[in-house]
């Protein structure tokens, strides 16, 4: 298809001006007048004529999302932006730290690689994302899951097996990012990535914000804790954001356009130590995580090479502990290997091989793991356990200048 090219002629100046746009040319001939209407009217022909042309989406978009508008700077020819400091081709924040950093993809199939999802937690995951995307008449759905439930359970990581069997990236938030020497910022970050995430629900992908532990960054922990006013912007912009799910603006952006909903998933330890208002029934859903022996057993069957029967009598051994712990007892089998591979390079050299070498990194094959092995290793942990409740270090500190009863015996014995 030969290229086609149109005139416009707005008044009478010596200076042609010849666009090209796709497959088609635009030579206009430009005065002091008449510019912006003559300007729109080609722009709009342009558009009608070529709708196969890659950029014919920025001259028909109407968003002000801030991160379109970063991504696109420098990818469109100048002539389509407004002049620096005005317009909307400057975004008034740059996301680029809280896209790579929020932004989360899981490359692994857990059907494939064997990890057992629990189905009692898989089950309240996929009604609650499925009941924020419904339209249930008549019904308001919270928009806050709160799983929560004790320690080394496996609350996150059963979240990212089941995010990677509907295939969603979600966003993700931590404990960490919920207080600032800046009065106001973990607020602003939270509304940046649920819009983030909303962002993505437009462009045709599912999504959730994801906050791990957020007890941690947002509770109080007796009164020693120290309530700043970032907790209570955290506490505040959640509120507002459960009410208020599809009109979530972003700090200094006022305008009325709706969101879509973004379902938020968040795990913790102790719910109690949250804000009481945000924890109520309309804005959260509370999930209590506590896996059963069969689920205990469904997590180690993927971690250990037993059979279920041995997998049954390990967990039977350490009923008390958390999942997380058989996953410790796993690491600690190849510590055998690790030894040997370090007396074989050498201490002096150990270090040269690790990091920056040019070789590849040792690679071991899976050892034996009997199941005496394992009660061995799970011994040794637990006593390790004890030790950290027995001695309490932290308690003789405080009341005097000793070290633990060794050093009671040095003085004494001196």
């Amino acid at each position: 298809m030969a290229a086609s090219a149109s005139t416009i002629t707005i008044g009478a100046f010596n200076r042609p001006l010849v666009l090209l746009y796709g497959k088609q040319s635009i030579i206009l001939q430009l005065t002091t007048n008449g510019w912006v209407s003559s300007w729109r009217s080609a722009r709009k022909k342009i558009c009608c004529e070529n709708d196969r042309d890659r950029w014919r989406g920025l001259t028909t978009d109407i968003s002000d999302d801030q991160q379109d508008i970063t991504r696109g700077k420098g990818m469109v020819d100048t002539l389509f932006q407004a002049p620096p400091g005005e317009g909307t081709h400057d975004a008034v924040l740059s996301s680029y730290d809280y896209l790579t950093a929020g932004l989360r993809q899981y490359q692994f199939d857990n059907s494939m690689n064997g990890c057992y999802i629990a189905p009692a937690f898989m089950d309240k995951l996929l009604v609650h994302i499925a009941k924020n995307f419904i339209n249930l008449p008549n019904i308001k759905v919270p928009l806050i899951l709160g799983i929560w439930g004790g320690k080394g359970e496996g609350k996150s990581f059963q979240c990212e097996l089941v995010f990677s069997k509907m295939g969603i990236s979600p966003i993700v938030m931590s404990a960490g990012e919920l207080e600032s020497g800046n009065a106001g910022e973990p607020a602003k970050l939270i509304r940046q990535r649920y819009r983030e995430a909303a962002d993505r629900i437009a462009k045709g992908k599912m999504c959730v914000l994801l906050i791990n532990d957020l007890d941690a960054g947002a509770g109080r922990f007796g009164g020693t804790t120290q309530y700043t006013v970032n907790n209570q912007m955290v506490n505040a912009t959640l509120m507002n954001i459960a009410d208020n799910p599809t009109s979530v603006q972003l700090p200094g952006m006022y305008n009325k356009q709706e969101n879509p909903r973004v379902p938020v998933i968040v795990t913790g330890n102790d719910f109690s130590t949250l804000y009481a208002p945000l924890i109520r029934d309309g804005r959260m859903e509370k999930f209590y995580w506590a896996p059963t022996r069969a689920d205990r057993i469904g997590v180690c069957s993927g971690i250990f090479s037993l059979d279920i029967h041995g997998v049954a009598k390990l967990v039977d051994t350490f009923p008390a502990q958390s999942i997380d712990f058989f996953g410790a007892v796993r690491a600690r089998v190849y510590d055998d290997l690790v030894r040997q591979w370090i007396a074989s390079v050498g201490v002096e050299t150990m270090s040269s091989k690790l990091v920056n070498s040019r070789e590849k990194p040792p690679e071991f094959e899976l050892p034996e793991m009997s199941l005496a092995m394992l009660i061995e290793y799970g011994n040794m942990i637990v006593r390790e356990q004890e030790n950290v409740k027995r001695v309490k270090l932290s308690e003789k500190y405080l009341n005097e200048a000793a070290l633990g009863d060794a050093n009671e015996d040095a003085i004494n014995n001196y």
